[in-house]
């Protein structure tokens, strides 16, 4: 029988970990069972990868700190879908060495008398810290973000900061000056080190500044890149389009293999950072580009030009149409598709499938434990046909016996599948009724729910509507 995993203190409040008190096992399984439910219909879905350790894999951790009523400063994280601050002193998912130069920032910024920055009346300094940690050379950078550049005392604190640390390689102050949700401000200011730091991936140095993209967990990010290559079979005359390239790291590893690697990307520090990987891994067959990789592949098509294979990484909300409508004008012959959601792959891969491509193999990577996400590579190739060779025919599936969504199971079904896979989780009628209506699910005519929102019936509470749109998806009703 397998044993329970430690619960974090604060998971509840902190809602960062969707799987807490979920054995390791059982949550591969049910990632692999959401994975499976979502994407089977476009093809065969692989064992999900896990992790030998799924404990402190994260080398990127944020923190945000609070002036207490007792004068004290807090610091942790927000509460999930607001603005409290839920303290935390250890997280089971981040770098150790990581969270512990955040606790002591938190006591140099007391002894040093620095004012946190509170929201809502502008006044303060100190933000945000953002530490990033390079697995395979131990180096550190601690990013201060503040409110503004005068920073009293800052050769003093950054000195105090290094004696109780001394494996912190850089610190950078970032200076974010708008009232914005986001953590990073435009400008920073190198306080000591190089102001980035270097890390190891499938044999190759990467550099990685503090607004760089780079994949959260080392571990699983190099099994799943070597993965993405061994599906794109590449061939020594083939061109690679790297979308979404980044900091150009799936896009130098793949060139070894290939002709020529072109990698497209709008963040401009992050090209920064991709062609100086290109310089320090002595790389001469990739070329960087600044732009939106969607219109450069559309001028690529214009001029006639061509790319063999098409590797895309876009963010967890996935791609949109007007880029998969490039990668179909560019005609590669095969797409390799990193994903940060299957939910979003879904809709991708309707896109795709529509207009000349099949899905070849699936493999689900946990990069993200004891969380609900899911990083899936997908190889898809062209077929032999050409799009225009095929007839769309709409298809009304309600008017099918026993195809619609209402059918596909009871609400008996749902209430057992909550409870399988949410502790003993009860769920009533009227709770799925309401997440169903959400979903955009026809309900039948007499099952009797309130005609408007505001109506005085019972909410579904969020943690139950959450488990029951995980068995919604499982039944693949959504």
């Amino acid at each position: 029988m397998e044993q329970k995993e430690n619960v974090c203190s604060v998971a509840k409040k902190c809602g960062g970990c969707r799987y807490q008190g979920v054995s390791y096992q059982e949550q591969l399984r049910r990632k692999q069972r959401i994975t499976e439910g979502l994407l089977k219909k476009f093809g065969k879905v692989e064992p999900i990868i896990g992790m030998e350790d799924p404990y402190y894999y994260r080398n990127k951790v944020h923190a945000t700190y609070k002036h207490m009523r007792n004068g004290d400063i807090a610091v942790g994280r927000y509460e999930e879908s607001s603005h409290r601050l839920v303290p935390i002193e250890s997280c089971q998912i981040e770098d150790q060495k990581a969270d512990e130069v955040i606790q002591t920032i938190r006591k140099l910024a007391k002894s040093f008398k620095i004012k946190i920055f509170n929201e809502d009346s502008g006044y303060g300094l100190l933000r945000h810290v953002l530490i990033r940690t390079g697995r395979k050379t131990g180096e550190m950078l601690v990013v201060l973000v503040v409110a503004s550049p005068v920073f009293p005392s800052k050769n003093n604190f950054v000195k105090a900061l290094r004696k109780e640390h001394p494996e912190i390689t850089s610190i950078v102050l970032n200076i974010n000056d708008k009232k914005t949700s986001m953590i990073l401000g435009e400008r920073n200011i190198v306080l000591y080190g190089k102001g980035y730091i270097q890390d190891e991936l499938c044999g190759y140095t990467f550099r990685i500044s503090p607004h760089s993209f780079y994949q959260v967990n080392p571990v699983q990010t190099e099994r799943l890149y070597k993965k993405a290559i061994r599906l794109a079979d590449l061939k020594r005359k083939e061109k690679v389009l790297d979308a979404y390239c980044g900091i150009g790291t799936i896009g130098m590893i793949a060139s070894k293999q290939v002709k020529e690697v072109i990698g497209v990307e709008l963040n401009r520090d992050a090209i920064k950072d991709a062609i100086s990987n290109a310089k320090r891994n002595h790389i001469h067959n990739v070329t960087f580009y600044n732009e939106d990789a969607g219109q450069f592949m559309v001028e690529m098509a214009e001029k006639g030009e061509h790319a063999d294979v098409v590797i895309m990484d876009p963010p967890r909300t996935g791609s949109d149409e007007a880029f998969l409508s490039s990668v179909v004008r560019l005609a590669p012959n095969k797409v390799v598709y990193v994903s940060c959601g299957p939910e979003t792959l879904v809709r991708d891969l309707k896109y795709l499938t529509k207009h000349g491509y099949r899905m070849k193999e699936c493999t689900p990577f946990d990069l993200f434990p004891f969380t609900k996400h899911v990083e899936t590579v997908v190889l898809l190739s062209q077929l032999r046909q050409k799009p225009d060779d095929y007839i769309d025919v709409d298809i009304d599936v309600a008017e099918l016996e026993g195809t619609s969504a209402e059918t596909k199971a009871t609400y008996e079904k749902i209430k057992k599948y909550v409870a399988e896979h949410n502790d003993g989780m009860k769920v009533s009628n009227l709770y799925i009724a309401q997440v169903k209506r959400k979903c955009g699910i026809e309900l039948a005519e007499n099952f009797n729910l309130p005609k408007s929102e505001d109506a005085r019936q019972p909410r579904c509470p969020k943690e139950k509507e959450e488990a029951i749109v995980e068995a919604l998806k499982a039944f693949q009703m959504i």
